[in-house]
This record gives C-alpha cells, sequence and structure tokens, in this order.
C-alpha cells in the first residue's frame, strides 16, 4: 500500500508517493529521465519494512507540474526539487536513492548537502551526468539547448494524443531495456487520459533541459567526500558497464578507471544480471543488495 502526497511550490507542486511508516527511516527515491515515481513500484515493496519511502516526482515528470512558461529545465532545478521535498518533509537527514538521472541527482545533492544524506544509493549511474569532453563541443550543446527551447514555443504544439496500445508502444520502442510490464507501470503515472486518448504527461521542455559538467579528477574527490556510504549497482547488459560503452565515451571509462584505482575499496559497486531497469523489471535481483546495505551500520564516523 502506498499514499499520494503533494507538496506546494511557487510553480505548482511537486507530487510523490510513499510507502512504510511516516516515523519509520527516511529513504527518498529518485527516478530517471522521461520516467516518474512508479519506477520504484516493484522494488520498494521488496525492501525493509521499517523505511518510510517516499518516491517522487521532478518537475515535468509523472504527477508534478511543469516548471512556469519560457523556462529551460536546468540540471539544478532538479537538485532543487529535491531540497524543497526534504524540507517539507522536516528530514534533517535521509538516505537517497537514485535511477539513471535521478542518481546525477541524488549524486549532486549529496555533494552540496552532505551534512543531510546519510547512504547514497545509485541504480545505473556512477553519481554524475556526463558532459562534452571538448569546449566546443560543450559550447555547441549549450546553444543547442536555447535553439531548441525557441523553436518548441514557437511552434506551440499541443500534446499528441495516442490509444493506450499505441502510447505504450512508443515507450517501448524509446527504451529497449523496458518491458511491456515496466512500462505500463510508468505509464500509468506517465499519462492521462483524455477522450482522445492517452497524453504523456512529461513536459516537452525536459528533452533540453540544461546539463552540469565534471572532469573525472572533479568526480573522485567529490565521491571520496562520501567514501563509506555509497552503494552503486551496474546491470551487466545496461548502459554503463566498461564493455558495452562506446569507444568515444572517454569519460566513463576514466571513471571506471578511476574507481578500480582509487576508490574500489571505499565504494560498494555491485554488477548484478539485468538491464538498465533492472530494478523495475527484476526487483529481486537488487533487493537484497540494496536491503542489505540499508541495514548495515555505517564503517566510519557519521559526517
Amino acid at each position: 500500500m502506498f499514499s499520494e502526497l503533494k507538496f506546494p511550490v511557487p510553480w505548482g507542486h511537486v507530487a510523490a508517493k510513499a510507502w512504510g511508516p511516516s516515523e519509520g527511516y527516511p529513504v527518498l527515491c529518485l527516478h530517471g529521465w522521461l520516467d516518474n515515481a512508479n519506477t520504484f513500484d516493484k522494488l520498494i515493496p521488496l525492501l525493509p519494512r521499517d523505511c518510510y519511502y517516499v518516491a517522487m516526482d521532478f518537475s515535468g515528470h509523472g504527477l508534478s507540474s511543469h516548471r512556469p512558461a519560457g523556462s529551460l529545465y536546468h540540471f539544478l532545478d532538479y537538485v532543487s526539487d529535491v531540497r524543497r521535498v526534504a524540507a517539507a518533509l522536516q528530514w534533517r537527514r535521509f538516505t537517497l536513492m537514485g535511477h539513471s538521472m535521478g542518481g546525477c541527482v541524488a549524486g549532486m545533492f549529496c555533494f552540496l548537502y552532505p551534512e543531510m544524506v546519510d547512504k547514497l544509493i545509485l541504480l545505473e549511474n556512477l553519481g554524475f551526468l556526463l558532459g562534452p569532453e571538448d569546449t566546443e563541443a560543450w559550447l555547441k550543446s549549450k546553444r543547442m539547448v536555447i535553439d531548441k527551447l525557441l523553436s518548441l514555443e514557437a511552434k506551440q504544439q499541443t500534446p499528441k494524443a495516442r490509444s493506450p496500445e499505441a502510447a505504450l508502444q512508443r515507450l517501448l520502442e524509446a527504451n529497449r531495456h523496458l518491458t511491456a510490464e515496466g512500462g505500463a507501470i510508468l505509464l500509468q503515472r506517465g499519462a492521462t487520459e483524455t477522450p482522445a486518448g492517452l497524453v504523456y504527461n512529461r513536459d516537452m521542455r525536459v528533452h533540453m533541459q540544461s546539463r552540469e559538467s565534471f572532469t573525472v579528477e572533479q568526480c573522485v574527490k567529490l565521491l571520496q567526500k562520501i567514501q563509506d556510504r555509497v552503494l552503486i549497482i551496474i546491470a551487466q547488459d545496461g548502459l554503463l558497464v566498461p564493455h558495452n560503452l562506446d569507444s568515444t565515451n572517454h569519460f566513463v571509462k576514466a571513471l571506471w578507471e578511476a574507481f578500480e584505482s582509487t576508490l574500489k575499496q571505499h565504494i560498494q559497486l555491485v554488477e548484478v544480471p539485468g538491464s538498465h531497469f533492472v530494478h523495475l523489471n527484476e526487483p529481486k535481483v537488487v533487493s537484497g543488495i540494496i536491503s542489505n546495505f540499508l541495514t548495515a551500520q555505517n564503517s566510519r564516523a557519521r559526517l
């Protein structure tokens, strides 16, 4: 059983769903890009029952309000969503669990507010969004974000309505890692039924979010700050295992090397069978690992 939550924000509300006793150990769960809080529907019922799990929808996703007209979705906006929700819940210290982009948000929040994060769980994520390594490529990416926003505003397109079957098929075509069951679960929160059919809830502007980028050296330095409190789960058929990486993806490869040489003894990194959505498709593969991490005592003093 779960309950629905709404947290007022200046542009509307941030929606969330919660499981467990409200007085339990707090765990905030963050979904991936274009997904929503339902991504944790299969996993959370398998985790320790004495925790209070809150899975939020980022702005522009799921049942949360879209940001004001004319706005871009900057990556730090998602981090501020987390800070607002934590404040509304009056949580001073809690665990963060993030999948994919949600892991990047969790990582950034942890680096900015280390005193608030007890443990960090990253699912199919290394804690960072990947930024262009070349200066010209970085400039081009920023220009593209602005140009795409203006183009979208000029078109003023109404959201396309689809039959339930077509909406699910489109979602599965866009993400080969989703099963039909997982896609249907995400659609329950990710689309609204209208007389014309299902309309995706997500804000089209989230396709052109402005990202934060780091050097590998910065990544290592930040991860060292929170060592012994981090669990990273990588799926063997996911997006981040070395043998699946594109030959041009030097950033992730260099970060993997850093894990092997510098961070391995301080950060728990586990490879499991499955795809990018292993927590949704096959939650039993990861639930035991996460449960053990949640219940274990930290190996060093709390900050």
